[in-house]
């Protein structure tokens, strides 16, 4: 290995660090090396030996500034942006974690949630873990953009978010805690945009979702999503996906047959 590729790769990334890019692929850092593969490998290793980089992904680093060096990583909110765009994948930030983007902030994931087209294994990099979802009809999911200290990240509108919870249920930690997240993300609701989002979604979510509204008392913001569901459901289905159903408790209003007790999950 060339004696001066260590210091040199050192000085490129203080050089990116210092005009704000936190990321780079291998093949950026060997260009502008200008040494061999094995070289830029080599002086790689080292400087993630050192804590001073990771990578996230085959081919795609993260400079890894001293406040994060205990976690080993940069956060995910702040690489996830850069690696979607070097991949070319559409995405966006949901679930408990888009959540928390919305208020809901005591049900913080162990995982950070991101859902795309079509499911990938989940990124281990340092003590920080990204879980991805698929998502076919991604596009029509309602999204909007929040800063982080490296730029900006896209995150599920809070309406879409709550549909989210309840089509993935057991992603999101069981029909407890999505109980329990509804009752903060209610706030931040809008019965309009409720609607809308749910047309992105089966209409078999929109049931489940306005009786759990109904539930934790945020039933003012599913008024219109009930004449949603009038409209649109043709059968009955079950609160609780998988379960069986009892079919004397029934909810005509979302036409849902309440299969378990639901206690919030605070």
């Amino acid at each position: 290995m060339c004696a001066f590729a260590v210091p040199r790769a050192r000085n490129i990334i203080a050089d990116l660090a210092a005009r704000g890019r936190y990321h780079f692929t291998s093949s950026e850092l060997r260009a502008a090396l200008g040494v061999s593969d094995a070289a830029a490998r080599q002086a790689l290793s080292r400087l993630a030996a050192k804590g001073e980089i990771a990578s996230p992904a085959r081919g795609f680093y993260v400079i890894v500034p001293p406040e994060y060096r205990r976690l080993g990583c940069l956060p995910a909110d702040q690489f996830v942006p850069a690696l979607m765009k070097q991949r070319n994948v559409r995405y966006y930030v949901g679930l408990l974690s888009a959540a928390q983007y919305h208020g809901a902030a005591h049900h913080r994931p162990q995982e950070f949630q991101v859902v795309i087209k079509k499911n990938r294994p989940a990124i281990l990099c340092g003590a920080v873990r990204v879980a991805f979802i698929a998502r076919s009809n991604l596009a029509a999911v309602p999204v909007e953009s929040f800063n982080n200290p490296r730029g900006t990240i896209l995150v599920s509108t809070a309406e879409a978010t709550a549909l989210d919870l309840v089509g993935y249920m057991r992603r999101a930690g069981g029909l407890d805690r999505v109980a329990g997240v509804l009752s903060e993300l209610g706030e931040d609701m809008d019965p309009e945009r409720l609607v809308e989002a749910s047309k992105s979604a089966s209409i078999l979510w929109a049931q489940r979702l306005g009786y759990l509204l109904d539930y934790v008392g945020a039933g003012d913001k599913a008024v219109l999503l009930k004449a949603h569901v009038r409209q649109h459901a043709r059968n009955f289905t079950k609160l609780l996906p998988g379960a069986g159903a009892d079919g004397e408790r029934r909810s005509e209003d979302w036409r849902l047959f309440v299969n378990a007790n639901v206690e919030t999950d605070a």
